[in-house]
């Protein structure tokens, strides 16, 4: 059994790996810890409660960060033409959500969590890296306390999302993603490379709603925004970035991966680019010296993935 703690920005497609953590026979998801990136951090935490809500979902919801690691980054625009004014596909999700936070601030929660069950909590990152750097930053020590961290951002041999070499949530947070890939723990990134060539059909996710009880007809809901946004990339249907990471965590053998030591360039034109030394490359004296080694994911059996995702949601 996995202990989760699922740190999120939803966003739809935060929603599918969600209801994937939430649903997965071996995955026990013990805490959600919400960030901002797909919308504000309000709005990205109200859309945590609404979904925990209405999946019945026990764990609990705790608020995280609302502005970068270094607090001279100006925000930009919300995406609000990928996942919708609301987050969540303009399904006129209600301003107010009854259901309580967790009192503590989200790096505090998953310190505790962490501290509180050393060696077992694996940290499924979707969204900007502030929450986990700023946990490290209050007690470093929790890195030896991690069992591992998944996250899903990045790219390495393929081109950025959001300019020409970054993704959208190393981007987001380049100093707190540096924090999170340096950092004394084993992490597993799921970038680009994999998450841009696996897609779920409109038709698929159709199929899956037709067969599935109410949360996942709210999800095929939720996605139709998200998957005509795809439109310029994906043959009616949407890339399943988040929950290509939540996969790893029960079936790491669909991944193709390398190691090595992993640095995010901080500003300039490469902005948020993620580059990884290979383990076995040799240069000379720099930078990237006394690292420890992280896991890229640099291939992914596609359609095992989406099939895995489609039986666990079904899972009900």
């Amino acid at each position: 059994m996995h202990k989760v703690i699922y740190d999120t920005d939803p966003g739809v497609d935060d929603a599918m790996a969600l209801l994937f953590l939430h649903r997965h026979a071996d995955i026990d998801l013990i805490g959600i810890t919400t960030v901002f990136g797909n919308a504000s951090i309000e709005t990205t935490t109200r859309n945590a409660l609404f979904l925990k809500r209405e999946w019945n979902i026990p764990a609990p919801v705790a608020k995280g960060a609302s502005v970068t690691i270094d607090p001279s980054r100006k925000e930009g625009a919300w995406p609000t033409f990928v996942h919708g004014d609301d987050g969540l596909g303009n399904i006129d999700v209600p301003e107010v959500v009854d259901v309580p936070l967790d009192p503590r601030p989200a790096y505090k929660f998953i310190i505790d969590t962490v501290r509180a069950n050393p060696g077992e909590v694996t940290l499924v990152a979707v969204g900007r890296m502030t929450n986990l750097a700023l946990a490290l930053k209050e007690d470093p020590d929790i890195a030896g306390l991690v069992k591992q961290v998944v996250i899903m951002g990045g790219n390495f041999y393929v081109p950025g999302n959001v300019t020409p070499v970054a993704e959208a949530n190393i981007h987001g947070d380049p100093e707190a993603a540096d924090i999170v890939l340096t950092a004394p723990w084993q992490v597993v990134v799921i970038g680009l490379d994999v998450t841009a060539i696996t897609t779920m059909s409109r038709g698929y996710l159709g199929e899956m709603a037709a067969r599935g009880d109410k949360a996942v007809q709210l999800l095929d809901k939720l996605s139709q925004f998200y998957i005509d946004f795809y439109k310029h990339a994906v043959e009616d249907g949407m890339m399943v970035h988040d929950s290509c990471a939540c996969v790893y965590v029960v079936a790491p053998e669909l991944f193709t991966t390398i190691s090595g030591a992993m640095r995010v360039v901080c500003g300039g034109i490469a902005d948020g680019q993620t580059i990884v030394k290979q383990d076995g490359r040799r240069f000379p004296p720099g930078d990237w010296d006394d690292l420890p080694s992280q896991i890229a994911c640099t291939g992914i059996q596609s359609q095992e993935v989406i099939d895995l995702i489609r039986d666990t949601l079904l899972n009900a």
